[in-house]
């Protein structure tokens, strides 16, 4: 679970670490009229998403007219396709150096990972890449509750070679650091993250940003954090990652789905590869398709062939869900084919069938981008499946044309996979010839 900016500075302020005067959330422009503002302050959007400062998300108005204008401009517009419907109001603070500081644990180990950087404010991933000199790191494989005075003193003794090497600084930065790791190990964190920590001109060490993503499994057992920074423990947040525009579509609809493909809204394909999206009956099966998908691309075609989604239509979806997951597919600019299979055990083969009918007539009337479909469907409700199948084919030929569905057990799903993405690559081609 995510928490949004002032949520987490909530929780950091309860663990002992200084944070930028909070004026308040607002939702609606007539709540400012409210609230008693002094100027320079903080604009903040809040959404579950990076990249908020390039994107205009965080601006700092020097007037009431100013913030209003601001304030207005951001309720009406959105971040990566996130609408913007809280802001965080904040006093200003100025800014004479900035730190990147964060407690995770390693995807790989789960041991816990204390990280530092005096290349604050800007993005930790690019500083790791061109200059990995400018970060400090240091595994915790104890799990220890607290953070050890040495280890602390260790990144603070990094830290200091950019800043001012007096004494009340550095003992700030150490207790910041401790307080950082503090938070984590109480709050059963995945990540918690202060980008930028900054130090004022007056020597005042504060979190001017704020990031936590909180451990799902461990969520019954904060309850009363939850409740105490005003969030319902059974409300149902966003997931741990960024989502991405596709994601957080699914989300809304109601399925698990997730995108292979780093920033798919701006993809650039390579030309020679076919990208082939994947609508499988259950999650068993959609990581067994992403692997044979990509096994056969290996074996047949090179390595030229990408799968760029995982998804999961749970037990027994309805009719409308099944139609979106098609949609949202051939809505997704990188799909080149769709690999699909329904093996009916909860799930209806009849519904399934008429879910991917209804989306094909529909995106055929309204113009929208149609996809090629394959795939295999066996199990409940076969024989019902096949009858509609056949008559729709008959009653409208046009928008079903590239829907190539095999019934029953007479192919195996290997060579259904096979014969899509021979099918696939021959339609590229031919589009390629057309220009």
């Amino acid at each position: 679970m995510k928490l949004y900016e002032y949520e987490a500075k909530q929780i950091f302020d309860k663990f002992g670490l200084k944070i930028p005067k909070q004026l308040g959330v607002i939702e609606k422009l007539e709540e400012i009229e409210k609230m008693s503002l002094s100027f320079p302050l903080m604009v903040k959007a809040m959404v579950l998403i990076g990249g908020r400062g390039k994107a205009g998300g965080i601006k700092k108005p020097n007037s009431i007219d100013e913030a209003k204008e601001i304030i207005r401009k951001m309720l009406q517009s959105s971040i990566r396709g996130y609408p913007i419907e809280k802001i965080l109001l904040e006093e200003a603070v100025d800014i004479s150096n900035e730190i990147y500081l964060a407690v995770t644990t390693d995807p790989a180990t789960f041991d816990i990972v204390v990280v530092a950087s005096a290349s604050g404010g800007i993005d930790i991933e690019e500083v790791a890449k061109t200059n990995p000199e400018l970060i400090w790191k240091k595994t915790i494989f104890d799990n220890a509750k607290e953070l050890e005075d040495t280890v602390a003193e260790e990144a603070v003794d990094f830290l200091s070679k950019n800043f001012s090497d007096k004494p009340e600084i550095k003992n700030q930065l150490k207790n910041a650091i401790k307080s950082l790791y503090s938070a984590f190990q109480n709050i059963e964190a995945k990540i918690c993250e202060i980008n930028p920590l900054i130090l004022t001109s007056n020597n005042q060490i504060i979190a001017a940003d704020a990031k936590i993503v909180l451990d799902d499994n461990s969520l019954y057992r904060q309850e009363p954090l939850l409740k105490s920074i005003g969030i319902d423990p059974q409300s149902k947040r966003h997931d741990v990652s960024e989502q991405t525009i596709f994601e957080a579509k699914a989300y809304k609809i109601g399925f698990p789905y997730l995108d292979l493909l780093e920033n798919p809204e701006n993809f650039v394909k390579e030309k020679d590869k076919l990208y082939v999206a994947l609508v499988p009956g259950g999650a068993g099966y959609g990581i067994f398709s992403i692997d044979e998908v990509v096994n056969v691309g290996d074996r047949y075609f090179e390595g030229k062939v990408v799968p760029i989604n995982f998804m999961d239509s749970g037990g027994g979806p309805s009719l409308s869900k099944v139609a979106d997951m098609f949609h949202l597919l051939m809505d997704h600019p990188t799909t080149g084919l769709i690999i699909t299979s329904r093996f009916g055990g909860i799930s209806s083969c009849d519904i399934f069938i008429r879910g991917l009918i209804m989306a094909l007539r529909d995106r055929h009337l309204q113009k929208r981008r149609m996809i090629p479909v394959f795939g295999r469907m066996v199990g409940t409700d076969l024989a019902a499946a096949r009858e509609y199948l056949e008559k729709a084919k008959k009653e409208t030929p046009d928008p079903l044309e590239d829907l190539h569905i095999v019934v029953g057990n007479q192919k195996i799903m290997a060579d259904v996979i096979r014969d899509g993405i021979e099918y696939g690559f021959k339609i590229k081609k031919q589009q390629e010839i057309r220009g």
